[in-house]
């Protein structure tokens, strides 16, 4: 996802990472939110299925061209993009992913990963309240639905979305934005749900459930921007349709820049705590080149055994000293953006020395002359 003007987004998002469960409900069950997700599968994501909440002829103009775009993405570039990381992506490596700066794509992390048994995603945007549609007259559906096509049409047929058109869709929408990308994501690649919960993180890095009790008290915000930031952090179980391995998907809205984490350690702990993992990212807006964001950069060099990224990952001047090697896909000259020239000469120098490799996809941003490109950094092997 593209992170451009990320210091203007942080004053936006009002940040809410870490918190708990009310000590009444400490020990509560979580609130299971399946059935608010199975309505917005169908409403919003446009997957086949029943709802009652909104009239069939507003979902099936809000799904018409969403179905388009989706069938689009899937014939143009999902099928494209799984035949090379099939390919591509060791059968040996961690099955736990983690994708900071990853906003609501969901699908490309699956794409890459289809069997990872936990991936989790970073970004600034929150999951958003799953119970918001019930309360939308029907005027307020159908401008909410207008601003979920429209992300959702940009997301697959550019492969990143923009951070400033994210600011209004996923933080202040009256439709949990991120979340609908996410059951659509999962309903075009087959996989079906089979529980979703929401949660906050302790000041450890550990797991808090949104609890009954914690729902209730929620209840007093009427502003659809506070109750997103509430229900920020979103985790989905699902499985291929028909299969019977369950996998785990988490999003955590958080500010990953150094200063928010020294304040708010609890994302990097959490991580931390998953020890080594594959990782990703892509349209991040060179931020891991940034003075400011080197505790991000600290933690995948000291957890990553596989990435995969466009220029924005991690740079060969981290990288390569840390005992990572890197190989390079389709062709790179210079940045799409400003933001990437400080790093320009690293990447162009590890273009030079490489052979090169036809890459028949776009993966995040092209280069300014609108290449598509990819890399992979994997840790060298002892020798």
């Amino acid at each position: 996802m593209s992170r451009n003007p990320w210091q203007l987004a942080a004053l936006l998002l009002g940040l809410c990472v870490v918190g708990s469960a009310s000590p009444a409900a400490a020990d509560a069950p979580p609130h299971e939110f399946l059935d608010d997700a199975r309505t917005l599968l169908v409403v919003g994501a446009c997957a086949e299925g029943t709802q009652t909440v909104v009239k069939e002829e507003v979902v099936a103009k809000h799904c018409k061209d969403v179905r388009a775009a989706q069938d689009d993405y899937k014939t143009s570039w999902l099928a494209v993009a799984r035949e090379f990381f099939a390919a591509n992506v060791p059968k040996t490596i961690p099955k736990v992913v983690v994708y900071p700066f990853a906003g609501g794509d969901l699908s490309t992390a699956l794409a890459v990963y289809p069997d990872a048994t936990e991936i989790t995603t970073l970004s600034l945007e929150p999951a958003g309240d799953p119970q918001a549609l019930a309360r939308l007259t029907a005027p307020q559906v159908k401008v909410a639905l207008a601003t979920v096509a429209t992300e959702l049409k940009s997301l697959y047929r550019s492969n990143f979305s923009v951070t400033m058109n994210m600011i209004s869709a996923m933080r202040s929408g009256s439709l949990p934005t991120q979340l609908i990308f996410s059951l659509s994501a999962l309903s075009i690649q087959g996989y079906e749900l089979t529980a979703l919960r929401y949660f906050k993180l302790t000041s450890d890095g550990t797991i808090k459930y949104v609890t009954d009790a914690d729902l209730e008290a929620m209840a007093k915000y009427k502003d659809a921007g506070r109750r997103n930031r509430e229900l920020a952090n979103v985790e989905i179980k699902f499985k291929k349709k028909g299969g019977t391995v369950e996998q785990t998907y988490r999003h955590i809205m958080a500010n990953l820049d150094d200063a928010h984490l020294k304040m708010s350690p609890a994302p990097v702990k959490h991580l931390e705590a998953k020890g080594q993992v594959a990782a990703m990212t892509k349209a991040a807006s060179y931020l891991l080149t940034f003075g400011d964001f080197s505790t991000m950069r600290k933690y995948l060099i000291a957890n990553v055994q596989w990435m995969v990224s466009d220029t924005t990952g991690l740079a060969p001047k981290y990288g390569t000293p840390a005992g990572f090697e890197y190989e390079t896909w389709g062709q790179w000259t210079e940045p799409n953006m400003n933001a990437g020239y400080g790093i320009q000469a690293d990447w162009k120098a590890e273009w030079k020395k490489q052979p090169k490799r036809e890459l028949k996809f776009r993966f995040g941003y092209p280069d300014k002359r609108l290449n598509g490109h990819l890399i992979i950094m994997r840790k060298a092997a002892a020798k």
